[in-house]
């Protein structure tokens, strides 16, 4: 049976009535990353206006790979069980080389971590998910079937032009933020340039729902298999028995000629076989893209998520990418709005988001580089590394089928305190919080929540203004992951990084740590 997505309704907005409204914040774009960043708003008390030009979710499956970071967010925003209840978990990754297993690899093997590797599961639920939990916080206005067609930058807002099946009206914006996809009508009308470069190979993506399949929850690569030969395919459970495909199709393919029902349906019965039943729910066609904005911040205006940047679908870099955008802009966002700091805090978003988006587009290149040598040599090495995989771990490391996403370390942070004593090991300065269960059977990261926290290990946290404070036992696995001692003391960011940490809980170097966090030590910026 084949899925229909939700629809929903126009509803005039009170500036059709007299042509002009205002926001502190509006979002353009209500797919994964723009839902997410209103959600997160939301979460701070900060009402916003999300714009988005379609009715609906999105159509097919389109990303499906959700990160273990990823989830540890959604589960701060309120949504991470609903993924775990739906989604299937997987960890196991395996590559194959013609007819032969190369190797297959763990992406999580230590337990003790609330959240796994990965959770497949459709963008279409995640989506819909994120409208109901906007809707219930009562602070964000969702306004389908609403074009964004011009767009002022001013240097206190900017001013845009909304057009409605009832007619157009002006909204002035204090803050923008550009999540509206890789053909983001924002970014065309300021006339951004990407930097980067497309590829030329030419990819199928298939949705297709076997009932009873025989296979484990697990990502499956083939290079050059006897039933796809000379190509790669890439195969994901799903749940609901979806199952999403992947073919490599060549740079000559005709996109149009390839999304043939009856193409297609060759091409999967080549690769099941005649016996096996299923259906086909949804088909696209796709060219590998690495590439960004030359900065994310304009002014008022913020690009988030694929708009900003853009990588291969290989590695499950984009949408994980786009949600740790938002995660991070958010809270500086809300920082600032709420006074509590000043505005050259936003500007550690290009500072911290940019790195991040190079390291995802080098290991997206890299990854495309290998999946589709461009010379004769390119493919004789490639596969003489797949050859050796099986037998020697050094050929392992060589094999490219998409470095999956793992969270970026802002470890050149200006927000970050760099250490002044030594550390054998523990999530450093910039890196991301490191999940582990506690004594009372919850676990760290749910503990921590989404403001500024001092995490201390067996001590009492000091008493500091507008500083939440966590104590937890100087024993067990928490402290093992943390390198923790007793007074051991962590300062966490709203978005679960550390800013700092020290060896016994000073207050007056705590407080210097937290205006740093802040952005309180640099002085004003220029907004640009």
């Amino acid at each position: 049976m084949r899925r229909v997505n939700p629809v929903y309704p126009f509803r005039p907005p009170p500036e059709l009535a007299h042509g002009r409204g205002s926001a502190p914040v509006v979002v353009v774009g209500a797919g994964v990353v723009g839902l997410t960043v209103a959600l997160d708003l939301a979460r701070h008390g900060i009402a916003t206006i999300v714009l988005d030009d379609d009715d609906t979710v999105s159509v097919g499956s389109r990303a499906i790979c959700w990160s273990k970071r990823t989830l540890e967010i959604y589960d701060r925003l309120g949504l991470g069980q609903k993924l775990l209840e739906k989604g299937v978990t997987w960890k196991v990754g395996k590559v194959f080389f013609r007819d032969r297993l190369a190797y297959e690899f763990d992406l999580l093997p230590e337990p003790g971590h609330r959240m796994p590797a990965f959770v497949n599961l459709q963008q279409y639920y995640l989506e819909e998910w994120l409208v109901e939990a906007c809707t219930a916080s009562g602070l964000v206005d969702l306004r389908w079937k609403s074009r964004v067609e011009e767009i002022v930058p001013r240097p206190d807002g900017v001013e845009l032009r909304v057009v409605t099946p009832e007619g157009a009206y002006r909204l002035d914006a204090g803050w923008l933020l550009a999540c509206d996809g890789a053909r983001s009508t924002v970014r065309e009308a300021l006339g951004l340039p990407f930097l980067g470069k497309v590829f030329r190979d030419r990819f199928l993506i298939a949705d297709v729902v076997i009932e009873g399949f025989a296979m484990p929850a697990e990502r499956r690569f083939w290079f050059d298999p006897p039933f796809h030969p000379g190509q790669s395919v890439l195969l994901h459970k799903q749940p609901d028995s979806m199952w999403r495909i992947d073919f490599q199709l060549g740079a000559e393919a005709d996109p149009e000629a390839e999304k043939d029902p009856a193409r297609v349906g060759a091409r999967i019965r080549t690769m099941l076989g005649p016996e096996v039943p299923f259906e086909l729910e949804w088909v696209s066609v796709y060219t590998f893209r690495c590439r960004r904005l030359e900065r994310f911040r304009h002014g008022r205006i913020f690009f988030v998520g694929d708009s900003a940047h853009q990588v291969s679908p290989f590695g499950a870099r984009g949408g994980n990418g786009g949600v740790q955008d938002a995660d991070n802009l958010v809270w500086k966002l809300a920082a600032v709005l709420e006074g509590r700091a000043p505005d050259s805090l936003l500007d550690s978003y290009d500072a911290e988001r940019i790195p991040a988006a190079d390291e995802n587009i080098l290991h997206s290149t890299r990854a495309t580089d290998f999946i589709t040598p461009r010379t004769e040599a390119g493919r004789a090495y490639r596969d003489a590394v797949l050859l050796l995989a099986k037998d020697h771990p050094f050929a392992r490391r060589m094999v490219n089928a998409g470095r999956l996403s793992t969270p970026h370390s802002y470890r050149e942070s200006p927000l970050s305190t760099p250490d002044a004593e030594a550390w054998a090991g523990g999530p450093p300065p910039g890196a991301p919080a490191v999940d582990a269960p506690l004594a009372d059977g919850s676990f760290l990261l749910q503990r921590l929540g989404g403001e500024p926290t001092l995490l201390v290990f067996g001590a009492t946290p000091p008493a500091l203004p507008g500083l939440r404070s966590l104590s937890v036992p100087a024993e067990g696995l928490a402290a093992e992951r943390w390198d923790a001692k007793p007074g051991t003391t962590y300062l966490l960011r709203p978005d679960q990084h550390v800013a700092a940490r020290f060896r016994q809980p000073d207050p007056a170097r705590i407080e210097a740590a937290l205006e740093r966090l802040w952005g309180r030590t640099h002085g004003e910026g220029s907004g640009r």
